[in-house]
């Protein structure tokens, strides 16, 4: 990556007791505590979890390809890092609050190549990383 991430982003540690809140229309990077696995014959999307639940976004990049978590059987799943941002008002998140859903939506076939196997695939061991145009 060409990027220092210091000229975008601001670390924050919150505490897991409290919850956190998000700014209003500011943007965030976090991390899921579970893990996604798509098997090679199906495709994911991470949709809105509940629209009544406030303002908030988290799926901006929210579209899985298949084999993401999965490769060729031996990787265990995914952590899924979500770009999330409360529109207009601020909101308040908490350790292990459910923020999105996960559509998934079966292939006419398994796809020729799948996500992790034989390609340079950035994000099928991602942590909370930002993405691959920044320096790590």
């Amino acid at each position: 990556g060409q990027y220092d991430p210091a000229d975008f982003w601001e670390p924050i540690k919150a505490s897991v007791r409290d919850g956190y809140i998000l700014e209003a229309n500011r943007f965030y990077i976090l991390v899921s505590k579970e893990r996604i696995r798509v098997p090679p014959e199906f495709a994911a999307e991470m949709v809105v979890y509940d629209a009544g639940a406030g303002e908030i976004r988290t799926h901006y990049a929210g579209f899985f390809d298949p084999g993401f978590g999965f490769g060729d059987g031996s990787v265990l799943g995914t952590k899924v890092v979500m770009e999330v941002r409360a529109r207009e008002v601020p909101f308040m998140v908490y350790d292990g609050q459910t923020s999105f859903k996960v559509w998934f939506e079966r292939l006419r076939g398994r796809p020729d190549r799948v996500y992790g196997v034989g390609l340079t695939s950035s994000y099928q061991h991602q942590t909370l990383s930002l993405s691959k145009q920044f320096r790590r």
